[in-house]
């Protein structure tokens, strides 16, 4: 995972260091990635029935690509950081599990059984191989793998799957207790990182916007089908990334702006907060200052804008609606960008590439323990 675990500066310590590497370790499964999720996303912008182009045929694509491709690809590379191509493999075969234990896009659950599943099958080539006869190291090694394998999927299918839906739940409660209590710009605080953990869907689709179908047959529009859509806070991140962020990030940045706020595809900047995961703040500040920005103009849209992009939500907004909808996107936008541009200046690291900076921090380690 070495490879994709952004370096500090030397001064990160305690809880801040460990963050900091399980975020990058989290990116280095998605980064590599990063032309799959285009692909999905190209795909869904085009071609679902809100799309550019809609077409049946080629949108029944969709599903099978956020449910089953993408979460079996970050899983493979999980393992394979893990244990090369074997741990690849396994890493594999459990995230199937995980897929078919729920109902809901398994990008988290990937992300933790797939190096789980790497790991342990790795420990377990260390006490085989050098036990193993000679002429029986594919036989005892593929059986290894495939009975590992299955006990993992099994693993997968009745534990994390089931886990991951509860989160979920879990989450669609608190937010459910927040409408109620009406503090709706604090549902930020759950809306943000859950998005980055790819619960996106889930919470949009499964709590959010059937709380706004129900205000928009009573009212015409709801503010509930804004609250996770919003592409104002991520275009403010991406920006503060293009400016301010790790050089080796900051040629992606332009690219990444275009495929999320004109796309609508929101997945492409969660990497972005996972290598930095103190700019959740600002995605949390952003969102806030959306919802209370909608909030005070009174705006909402007719539906769910799909995909979140500024035009499925100019589409998506009733007459007489569109000031105050355009106020909260830039002004989240606006609020998201200062707050990450500060947070990435507060950690910046000036190498000159990834590589560099993790040499820098490997000799600083070294003279420090000598």
């Amino acid at each position: 995972m070495a490879n994709f675990i952004p370096a500090g500066d030397g001064t990160h310590t305690g809880w801040r260091a460990s963050m900091q590497k399980l975020g990058g370790n989290l990116a280095g499964m998605v980064i590599p990635n990063i032309g799959a999720f285009i692909a999905w996303g190209l795909l869904t912008a085009l071609f679902i029935p809100t799309g550019w182009l809609p077409n049946e045929q080629l949108s029944s694509m969709v599903g099978p690509m956020i449910v089953n491709l993408l979460p079996i690809l970050i899983g493979y590379t999980g393992g394979r950081m893990v244990h090369g191509q074997r741990g690849a493999v396994i890493a594999s075969i459990a995230t199937v599990g995980v897929i078919v234990g729920t109902d809901i896009p398994m990008f988290l659950g990937a992300m933790i059984i797939g190096p789980l599943a790497a790991w342990v099958l790795k420990k377990i080539d260390a006490v085989l191989d050098p036990r193993t006869p000679a002429g029986f190291e594919m036989l005892i090694g593929n059986f290894s793998l495939g009975i590992s394998g299955l006990l993992f999927a099994i693993i997968g299918y009745v534990g994390i799957g089931p886990v991951m839906k509860a989160i979920s739940d879990v989450l669609g409660a608190g937010i459910q207790a927040l409408v109620n209590a009406g503090l709706l710009p604090l549902i930020s605080i759950l809306i943000e990182p859950a998005k980055v953990l790819f619960l996106n869907n889930a919470i949009n689709h499964g709590v959010l916007a059937p709380i706004g179908v129900v205000e928009a047959e009573e009212m015409g529009k709801s503010i509930m089908f804004m609250i996770e859509t919003n592409p104002g806070p991520g275009l403010g991140l991406l920006a503060a990334f293009w400016l301010a962020g790790p050089k080796l990030l900051r040629g992606s940045a332009p690219g990444a702006i275009i495929i999320h706020f004109l796309g609508g595809i929101h997945e492409i900047y969660f990497p972005y907060v996972l290598l930095k995961p103190q700019t959740i703040l600002a995605m949390i500040a952003g969102g806030a200052t959306g919802v209370a920005t909608f909030l005070a103009t009174g705006v909402g849209l007719v539906a769910t804008p799909s995909p979140g992009s500024i035009f499925a939500w100019m589409a998506m907004t009733p007459p007489g609606n569109h000031f105050g909808v355009l106020l909260g996107v830039f002004l989240a936008a606006a609020v998201s960008f200062v707050v990450a541009y500060f947070l990435l200046k507060l950690s910046r690291d000036d190498s000159g590439s990834l590589e560099e900076a993790q040499a820098k921090s490997k000799a600083m380690k070294t003279g420090a323990s000598e």
